[in-house]
């Protein structure tokens, strides 16, 4: 076969001989075109395809213009047994579709054999390509990263027209772009906008999936997010660039929606099975060796990236939103995936080569959730430069220390270096890390101190789904309270966490809401939840900790050593000292009950413009500590977090404190 990367392009292509209509299929025995009218309703006309050797399927149609609405059937063997999914009776979406008529719906028919499936499945529309002037990505190394589901971020604030909650567009209005200049967001990272189903199990549950993470058309925007298509998707990009911040896209190339063998032949699966999603041998059948789907994400399939049609695909898909939006990166979801073959991951894997290389691609943000659950899964701080990578490890240490675990204050120290552990394992000299305390999955920030278990009973499973360690803990009351002294303890811990996480080397990531107190009741996986359980109520927002976030991104962006990510050497860039000025031991590192720590930093100050230094006093106790920060002559030393003060040189319980030296 021919190199699939140099094959004319796939999808519908728009030219002065009308539209050429292409799709890949190494085996199906025929494919058809269907044209449909304006509406998207009444079937005008079924067209067979010319196959080249190759495998792509073609086919021009003069009298196709933009607008037009089509979807495929294939032919071929019907074997699940064998990993063949060939139906006619069902209409299949483009995998290089890029808009789509209406959003998807699960329905039961869409896996059962012969059933037509005509008045289930969007149409796919012929659109003219647009592009955008090419321009550096606007993310710097040490940035914020401000994680949102459109969705549940904008449904309820109330100075968005009521048109526009929930959608792409909200994004662009004034009230929320000036928020986000607020908290000094350098990007945000959109939760899956491109089109998804939902799981089979929630309609009956009365339930839908809220964040998207189950796609079928990897270039298709969601109608119900994006109802303007990629022209609403350029506009905010652009209202989002002018305001001096980026757009990195959630992206879900692990799995899809069509889910294990139980599930819905909407696209892939119906074209090329066994191309698209990765197979293992089983046990024997009556035909043969059975082939089952591979499960190596939890969702029932698993995409085969190192296929070269698939590579093509995921290749296309990215530079697709780059040329056509200007999007600044992208976070891959389960991303260890992209990375394997049958021997398991490969950090040179031909779809990271491949990447690293394109022209378009090449210097774009890349960020990885470097984990599956497949053999070998965890990859934290094995994907290939300049990869950065979600740091599950410094979240879980952040945690721990803030809980009171035992033993902790070395780990605390090695996430706010960056995890040179982690990320100079493979002869890196800078960090990678993607610092964090909480994500979508799992629970808000304010929930973390608020519940010391998860409570996702609303989620239909019993309580059973989502992780149950979460290195949480309640204050003294699981969930809600009007118990003033429970909820000062909480906002408390909440702004330590925060502190923390500001004061560590590498980029910084919140999830929407986070900044404020938002809660999810408990809930740590809110995927099915589209109502109040995950929407953001912008009237019960703390004023109080969108201050103290607020001040937190002023004093990051006032000093360069959050924006240098290469490691401490320990030669005049970092000191380790204790509460009483001196440096730390031997026995205080291994102190299993030591409480406070301070990290004095040499540091470019943009306010004085000189250099000078930084002390971060980190005091987890439950009471004031004093602190004594070492004193050059002719100078002092000047709070900037009034917050965690108890007084002349005292850091306040569970509070971090932030000294500059003035000179």
């Amino acid at each position: 076969m021919q190199n699939p990367t140099t094959l004319s392009p796939l999808g519908a292509t728009l030219d002065d001989r009308g539209t050429t209509f292409a799709v890949w299929s190494g085996s199906a025995s025929g494919i058809e075109l269907c044209l449909y009218d304006e509406a998207g309703e009444r079937e005008l006309r079924r067209l067979p395809m010319q196959r080249n050797e190759d495998g792509v399927h073609s086919l021009t149609v003069a009298d196709a213009p933009a607008g037009t609405r089509y979807g495929f059937r294939a032919w071929g063997q019907y074997d699940p047994d064998q990993g063949l999914w060939f139906d006619p009776a069902k209409l299949l979406v483009d995998p290089y579709a890029s808009e789509l008529d209406r959003p998807f719906h699960y329905d039961p028919r869409l896996s059962v054999f012969g059933d037509d499936t005509a008045d289930l499945v969007p149409r796919a529309i012929v659109t003219e390509p647009q592009t955008v002037p090419s321009q550096a990505p606007l993310f710097e190394a040490g940035g914020l990263i401000y994680e949102i589901a459109v969705r549940p971020f904008t449904m309820l604030h109330a100075d968005i027209p009521e048109p526009l909650r929930g959608t792409v567009a909200a994004l662009a209005h004034p009230a929320i772009i000036a928020h986000l200049q607020r908290i000094g967001v350098s990007a945000v990272e959109l939760m899956p906008i491109t089109a998804w189903i939902d799981e089979r199990h929630l309609p009956p549950l009365g339930l839908t999936n809220g964040w998207g993470y189950n796609p079928i058309a990897f270039m298709a925007l969601d109608p119900r997010l994006v109802p303007g298509g990629m022209t609403e998707l350029r506009e905010t990009v652009a209202a989002l660039h002018e305001a001096g911040i980026g757009i990195i896209l959630d992206l879900v190339f692990n799995h899809s929606g069509e889910s294990d063998r139980f599930g819905a032949t909407l696209s892939m699966r119906g074209l090329d099975n066994h191309t698209y999603y990765r197979h293992a041998t089983a046990r024997p059948g009556e035909h043969g060796e059975l082939r089952e789907l591979v499960n190596d994400t939890g969702c029932g399939n698993t995409i085969a990236c190192d296929h070269p049609v698939v590579r093509r695909l995921i290749l296309d898909s990215l530079r697709h939103f780059v040329l056509s939006a200007g999007i600044d990166g992208f976070r891959f979801d389960l991303g260890s995936i992209l990375g394997r073959d049958i021997n398991g991951f490969r950090a040179d894997a031909a779809l990271f080569i491949e990447m690293l290389a394109d022209p378009v691609l090449k210097d774009r943000v890349l960020i990885a959730e470097p984990w599956d659950i497949g053999p070998g899964g965890y990859q934290l701080g094995n994907f290939p430069a300049p990869f950065l990578e979600w740091n599950d490890r410094a979240r879980d240490d952040l945690r721990r220390t803030w809980r009171g675990d035992r033993h902790t204050i070395g780990d605390l120290a090695t996430a706010l270096a960056g995890s040179s552990n982690i990320f100079s394992r493979n002869g890196g000299s800078a960090t990678r890390s993607v610092n964090f305390i909480a994500a979508h999955d799992g629970f808000t920030l304010m929930d973390l101190v608020s519940y010391a278990g998860k409570h996702n009973e609303a989620n239909g499973e019993d309580n059973r789904d989502g992780h149950s360690d979460n290195q949480s803990w309640n204050n003294g009351a699981e969930g809600a309270t009007d118990d003033p002294e429970v909820l000062a303890f909480r906002r408390r811990d909440v702004m330590g966490l925060l502190s923390t996480l500001f004061a560590t080397r590498g980029a910084i990531m919140l999830t929407a809401g986070d900044e404020a107190g938002r809660s999810q009741r408990g809930n740590n996986n809110a995927y099915c939840q589209d109502n109040a359980i995950t929407w953001v109520d912008w009237t019960a927002l703390d004023e109080t900790l969108i201050a103290h976030t607020t001040a937190l991104s002023q004093i990051r962006a006032r000093f360069d050593v959050f924006r240098d990510t290469t490691f401490f050497t320990g030669n005049g860039d970092v000191e380790w000292l204790r509460f009483d000025g001196q440096p730390m031991t031997t026995g205080d590192w291994e102190s299993a009950t030591a409480d406070h720590l301070v990290m004095l930093l040499s540091t470019g100050d943009s306010v004085q413009d000189r250099r000078t230094r930084l002390a971060i006093a980190i005091n987890r106790s439950h009471a004031p500590h004093a602190v004594h920060l070492p004193v050059r002559p002719g100078s002092g030393w000047q709070s900037l977090l009034p917050s965690a003060n108890a007084g002349i040189g005292m850091v306040a319980a569970r509070s971090v404190g932030f000294h500059v030296e003035i000179l």
